[in-house]
């Protein structure tokens, strides 16, 4: 019994003797569903394992509103402070990031960094009427303001960022009241932030003076969500499942295409899970496919490969309805995979296909339309040269031994023929 006391004691001993730790994750480039799961799973992690906060360095410029809300939820549920320092210099907070700094504990920034342009972008940038960006901003404003009244932040600023696109540098930041800290480099920012009361310490004050700092990177499994939520991988993707789909269909028994085709094929569409998708820009791909393939067999003077490049090109502009340019597909994608494809399917598929339309020249139908004579008189049955062979060969009209013939089908293993000058057809 007194042992194990004595063992209760040294653990709760231990435990206080222990040296804090903070948790620290990155945020560099657009905000987007795996960004927000990996902040999610940080969280988490830092709860459980009693982290003393956990801080987010922020380089972005913005991303998804959804991601974005996500990350929020997350930040105000959370039972372990999150801090944001916007790092290193020369980095930005810009749209979503605004809105998720508003919603941190603490928020700090390097010198030469900037903070604002918060204003809401349309869907693909396309065009709405006034009523309508009226009320996405109105929204916006709202919320933001909610989370800098939650914060004790300057509201009025965070609503200009929104309605007004105002920005910031750090030292107009911080006079603002938008920030707390200005710091050099994280360890700076753990020093300067030593003692901040925050609201989920019930009064308490952050100590990470003394803490250890500990980075939560991305595993191989978001890194590769990572990859594949990146919209250009994503076309790729559905590009070249489509090439693999399309030789196996057309050479039945390949396999290797088929399998190829299918596997990027699913992963095209595991990434259009995590990609805003327009699936009008997947309609219009699918019937560029077709416009190609329609060209091989139908005579349409180029008409159906001009429709079939136009559907194409607007399918691939269509597919990922993003909120800002660093998540749709880039041009330099976009141009070469167009050109790449309508050269394939006009070019080496039309020539494939034509191949097998050729006159057969090998076995007995080769024969037909072969030129010879006759080594014989040829009435009704006889003999003739054709093709560097001696055949019996049958006739409807009388063929005289040494005039030229011509085979005009196959009886069994019968040449039919007919004279070269006759007009008459068997």
């Amino acid at each position: 019994m007194k042992l194990a006391l004595v063992v209760t004691m040294l653990l709760v001993a231990a435990h206080a003797w222990a040296q804090p730790e903070v948790y620290v994750v990155r945020i560099d480039g657009a905000i987007g569903p795996v960004t927000a799961r990996f902040i999610e799973e940080s969280i988490e992690k830092a709860q459980e394992e009693g982290a003393v906060c956990l801080v987010i360095e922020v380089d972005t410029p913005g991303g998804l509103d959804t991601s974005m809300r996500a990350i929020i939820q997350d930040i105000l549920a959370s039972t372990v402070p999150v801090v944001l320092y916007v790092s290193p210099s020369g980095a930005r907070c810009a749209s979503a990031g605004v809105f998720i700094a508003m919603s941190a504990d603490v928020v700090g920034m390097a010198p030469g960094t900037s903070i604002g342009a918060a204003h809401p972008v349309t869907i693909g940038g396309s065009e709405v009427d006034e009523e309508t960006m009226e009320k996405l901003v109105n929204d916006s404003a709202s919320y933001i303001k909610s989370l800098a009244a939650k914060r004790g932040r300057n509201q009025e600023w965070a609503e200009k960022a929104v309605r007004e696109s105002e920005t910031a540098t750090a030292d107009e930041a911080l006079e603002l009241g938008v920030i707390d800290v200005i710091a050099n480099d994280l360890n700076e920012f753990l020093e300067q932030i030593d003692g901040m009361s925050v609201d989920e310490l019930e009064g308490g004050k952050i100590n990470t003076a003394d803490a250890v700092v500990r980075r939560i990177e991305m595993g191989f499994r978001y890194k590769l969500l990572g990859v594949l939520s990146n919209p250009n991988v994503a076309y790729l993707l559905l590009i070249l499942g489509f090439y693999g789909l399309f030789f196996e269909l057309s050479n039945p028994g390949s396999i290797f295409p088929g399998v190829v085709g299918a596997i990027f094929l699913v992963l095209a569409f595991f990434s259009f899970q995590m990609l805003p998708i327009n699936y009008a820009g997947v309609l219009l791909i699918l019937l560029a496919i077709a416009f190609f393939l329609a060209e091989i067999w139908v005579t349409s003077g180029g008409m159906l490969t001009v429709g079939g490049v136009i559907a194409l090109f607007l399918g691939s502009l269509m597919l990922i309805e993003s909120p800002g340019p660093f998540l749709r597909i880039s041009f330099k994608v976009i141009i070469p995979s167009v050109v790449a494809t309508a050269a394939f399917f006009i070019l080496i598929v039309g020539a494939g296909l034509k191949a097998q339309r050729r006159k057969v020249l090998t076995g007995k139908e080769g024969l037909i339309g072969e030129k010879g004579h006759a080594t014989t008189d040829i009435d009704g049955t006889g003999q003739a040269f054709i093709h560097g062979e001696l055949w019996t060969v049958a006739s409807s009209e009388k063929i005289a031994e040494g005039e030229q013939i011509e085979v005009i089908s196959i009886d069994g293993l019968t040449p039919r023929v007919r004279k070269l000058d006759s007009e008459k057809e068997s």
